[in-house]
């Protein structure tokens, strides 16, 4: 009687890519290897898939792979009913991901062998093989991952540059960064208008006015320019983990004109200009947005002749090298003092205390006594309190050209009403 016949695909994988643009790479070897073992079964009704399931430069420590992808997809249309590998570790190094993988195999009835490890994955004794292979499958991936840790740090500790984003004014040659002669002459100027103009939004706008791109194409903004000045590389040095080491690569701008600019830095810096506004504690913060640009708009302030002026600024707006935002810039006393007002005209709404009185489960004098004055319990609160408050009852507050849009939440009402009461009593 002749053996069922059991179509067996090759799956084979190498973590890097390196060598296998060669006539035959490890690949290549990996699937002979199988083909020789699916052959020497051919007596048990093996025979091999032409299809090949190659993954060259992916790593074993996720199943996120397109050839395994595309074989997975095959075994579950029925396609296949055993996999082949030339060890088990180039199907997967992680136990967990492995195990879920078992599952799925045992659900569509699909088997797998390696071709260098006697695996019988239906007896009780080869699972439990398998799952010590694959612990020291994990143990290996892990060492290496820790090896790989360690060769990076000692790397930038010598202030090698270890790949990456390559900085605007380099290129990357030979895995190290050298000065792009196109660009490189317009480092020390971006750091040079930067100190005399005080402005990121400036030097932003005159890098695209005379149309010159980020290394990605795009246009700059003030983040861009931000995080060019900050970068430590165009200092010469290499920043790594908290520590500045002395870097290989040539700096582009001089001590003392990196020293100027982060000084400029330091008196503009938006932590700074943060950390003093916090102190106000924003009542609207996390809930005011620009209706135009459909971002958050965050507070700000300025000083002039010893008075501070509080605003909400539009965020996305304060990024781009040109203000389009007609929003732009709006006084925090004037925006909470409108969401406020309207929130007490709804507040002595009758059918919205109705709604009030049925959410809480009472009666509605009550709760009218409790709303009714409710601009002057928003007086006596700290300002923390009344960020809290607003936040039990407006979703969101969208500021237009042309005016506000309150979203309130109705279902928070039953938390604010108590409180308030609670207060008066």
């Amino acid at each position: 009687m002749a053996a069922v016949k059991k179509r067996c695909a090759i799956y084979t994988r190498k973590s890097v890519d390196e060598g296998l643009d060669m006539e035959f790479n490890s690949l290549d070897a990996q699937r002979l290897a199988g083909e020789n073992y699916i052959a020497s079964q051919a007596a048990n009704g093996w025979v091999c898939l032409p299809e090949r399931y190659d993954d060259g430069g992916f790593s074993g420590g996720t199943l996120e792979r397109p050839a395994l992808t595309r074989l997975l997809k095959d075994a579950e249309s029925g396609l296949v009913d055993i996999i082949v590998v030339y060890k088990i570790d180039r199907l997967s190094r992680s136990i967990s991901d492995f195990a879920e993988l078992s599952k799925n195999l045992d659900k569509w009835s699909v088997s797998f062998c390696s071709v260098t490890q006697e695996l019988n994955t239906s007896t009780s004794s080869g699972r439990m093989m398998l799952n010590i292979l694959l612990t020291f499958a994990q143990f290996e991936r892990e060492v290496i991952a820790e090896r790989i840790r360690d060769k990076v740090a000692a790397s930038r500790m010598r202030g090698q540059w270890m790949g990456g984003t390559v900085p605007f004014g380099y290129r990357a040659e030979n895995r190290h960064l050298v000065p792009d002669p196109d660009t490189e002459h317009l480092v020390p100027k971006i750091f040079e208008k930067f100190t005399e103009w005080g402005s990121a939004r400036a030097v932003a706008g005159w890098l695209n006015e005379i149309e010159v791109t980020t290394r990605q194409g795009n246009i700059w903004t003030t983040a861009h320019i931000y995080r060019l000045l900050s970068n430590y590389t165009y200092k010469g040095e290499v920043f790594y983990k908290g520590v500045i080491y002395p870097g290989e690569h040539k700096g582009l701008v001089s001590l003392e004109l990196w020293d100027k600019a982060q000084e400029v830095l330091k008196e503009n810096s938006p932590v700074a200009r943060g950390t003093k506004y916090n102190s106000r504690q924003s009542p609207l913060k996390g809930l005011i947005r620009c209706g135009h640009c459909d971002g958050a708009m965050v507070p700000a302030y300025s000083k002039r002749r010893g008075r501070q002026y509080c605003y909400y600024v539009c965020a996305k707006d304060t990024k781009r090298a040109v203000h389009i935002c007609p929003v732009r810039r709006i006084p925090a006393g004037g925006i909470e003092k409108a969401v406020m007002e309207q929130i007490g005209i709804l507040f002595r709404s009758p059918s919205f205390v109705a709604l009030v009185a049925r959410l809480i489960g009472n009666d509605t004098s009550s709760v009218m006594e409790a709303l009714h004055d409710v601009d002057g319990l928003w007086d006596e609160l700290f300002p923390v309190e009344k960020n809290r408050l607003l936040g039990l009852i407006v979703e969101s507050v969208l500021v237009y050209e042309s005016g506000l849009e309150i979203k309130v939440k109705t279902a928070g009402m039953r938390g604010l009403v108590k409180e308030v009461m609670s207060v008066q009593d």
